[in-house]
């Protein structure tokens, strides 16, 4: 997993090159009736959700991304795990949807090109009151605990799991953050957190195990060297690095 364009990365704001050009995100499909059953498993690294092929990115990327996954990274109960940090700080844990270019035939043909993947980032917090949509994936863990258990989940409206506002966002290129690390993909991190509460993101950092049945926690990669890269956003970042996700 070398190479000069690894994710994640620190995103300084202090550094970070507005651009006008990045338009808002736009979901399409994302809203999903609860009779489309969804595939979510533990395959010992994290937790995936399986999403249907009808969810795609049409806005805010040059080209079409249709999804395949989200699965998230977190830390334990006494450590934070976000993978990407703001100004050096760790969130308490990170969603990912990863997208594949629709002009590929499969995400395994598109992962391999520089423009193949897509993957929409945002950083979780502990806040105040139950999230309803994070709900609809924690309530399940249980029944996934050893690795490579599956389960059924009912469609819900997955644009709930990232932020309302989809205009405010960090963008790069990197590359998948497990092995094969590939540097395919075109990062977006919301610039708005998600909340859980405290009772959820403990659910999420102390239900599943590894091959070696242990408690399955810190699955996030270190923050990787920008080689040179630009970071561009979407807004214009406060001189006074107040823009911190939030």
């Amino acid at each position: 997993c070398g190479g000069t364009k690894q994710s994640p990365i620190n995103v300084d704001t202090a550094q970070a090159v507005f651009s006008p050009d990045l338009r808002p995100i736009q979901l399409s499909g994302y809203s999903l009736p609860a009779s489309k059953q969804l595939k979510l498993k533990n395959n010992g690294h994290t937790v995936v959700l399986e999403l249907p092929e009808s969810l795609a990115l049409t806005g805010g990327y040059a080209q079409q991304y249709r999804a395949v996954q989200l699965h998230l990274h977190w830390g334990s109960p006494s450590g934070l795990g976000s993978e990407h940090t703001v100004n050096g700080r760790r969130f308490a844990a990170e969603i990912h949807v990863v997208h594949y270019n629709t002009k590929y035939d499969s995400f395994t043909e598109a992962m391999v090109h520089p423009d193949g993947l897509a993957v929409l980032g945002a950083l979780l917090e502990v806040g105040h009151g139950e999230n309803p949509y994070y709900h609809e994936i924690l309530k399940h863990l249980l029944k996934i605990q050893e690795v490579g258990q599956e389960t059924l989940v009912p469609g819900f409206n997955i644009a709930g799991l990232l932020p309302a506002n989809l205009k405010f966002y960090f963008h790069y290129n990197g590359s998948l953050t497990t092995p094969p690390c590939y540097q395919t993909v075109k990062w977006t991190i919301f610039n708005q957190t998600m909340l859980l509460s405290h009772h959820q993101m403990s659910m999420l950092v102390s239900s599943l195990r590894t091959d070696d049945d242990k408690l399955l926690q810190n699955n996030y990669r270190p923050v990787q060297n920008l080689h040179g890269r630009r970071v561009l956003a979407s807004f214009q970042c406060s001189p006074l690095g107040k823009q911190t996700p939030g």
